[in-house]
């Protein structure tokens, strides 16, 4: 406790620069998993290569993954642009499932009378079933950014300073409250990031009620862990 007190400046610039990492990262796999979503729930013949695929990359270890990324992209490996790539890899592998589903969880029924009434592609998805699959793809979001937000303390293992600082350094020096802040840290970064995005779903999306994102949030958390 006394070493908490101590360096609560430490822990703090640490929790600025993981929540600065980790951001991108969040944003850019939700905007790449769109189409890749899409792709996969509307044509059946690509779904399985599409969800087959980002699943593997989810199964790359994050090492090997710093190591390849310099080779394929230029970036330093010892550099934060190699952390925010790998981070949006990983983010892409879960999303694209998640927006698949949540496309699929759309009612035909729905789709057919916005066909009817005149709705062409590009405006039935944005108008209709985007904002219908909202809860399950708010559900994908949030467990896409806990998950970042605690693959980001590898960072430090090529060089790039967040709270994984807390938990080598720590153990290094075997100070276990160094260890322990780490894991309340992160811990309270990940309540943070998901207490927004459920206010942000319940503004976004005033239509939906507060059991349908439990129960989506539910049905998410479920897949995951079946694939992990």
């Amino acid at each position: 406790m006394n070493w908490v007190v101590g360096n609560l400046d430490l822990i703090g610039s640490l929790t600025l620069e993981h929540l600065r990492q980790c951001v991108p990262p969040i944003l850019l796999g939700f905007v790449i998993a769109i189409p890749l979503g899409w792709l996969a729930h509307r044509f059946r013949l690509t779904r399985g290569v599409v969800l087959t695929l980002v699943g593997l990359l989810y199964t790359i270890p994050s090492l090997a993954l710093f190591a390849i990324l310099p080779t394929v992209t230029g970036v330093g490996f010892l550099s934060e642009t190699n952390l925010v790539i790998a981070l949006t890899i990983y983010a892409v592998a879960i999303m694209a499932r998640s927006i698949a589903d949540a496309l699929g969880s759309v009612d035909p029924e729905v789709r057919r009378a916005a066909v009817a009434v005149g709705y062409g592609p590009w405006r039935r998805f944005w108008g209709v079933e985007f904002p219908l699959a909202g809860p399950v793809v708010l559900a994908g979001l949030r467990v896409t950014a806990v998950s970042t937000i605690a693959l980001a303390t590898v960072g430090i293992l090529i060089g790039v300073d967040n709270l994984g600082y807390l938990f080598t350094n720590g153990l290094q020096r075997r100070i276990i409250a160094e260890v322990l802040a780490g894991v309340v840290a992160v811990m309270a970064v990940a309540l943070v990031i998901d207490a927004l995005l459920v206010l942000a779903g319940r503004l976004l999306m005033p239509w939906a009620p507060r059991r349908a994102f439990r129960s989506a949030t539910a049905r998410v958390q479920a897949a995951a862990g079946a694939r992990a």
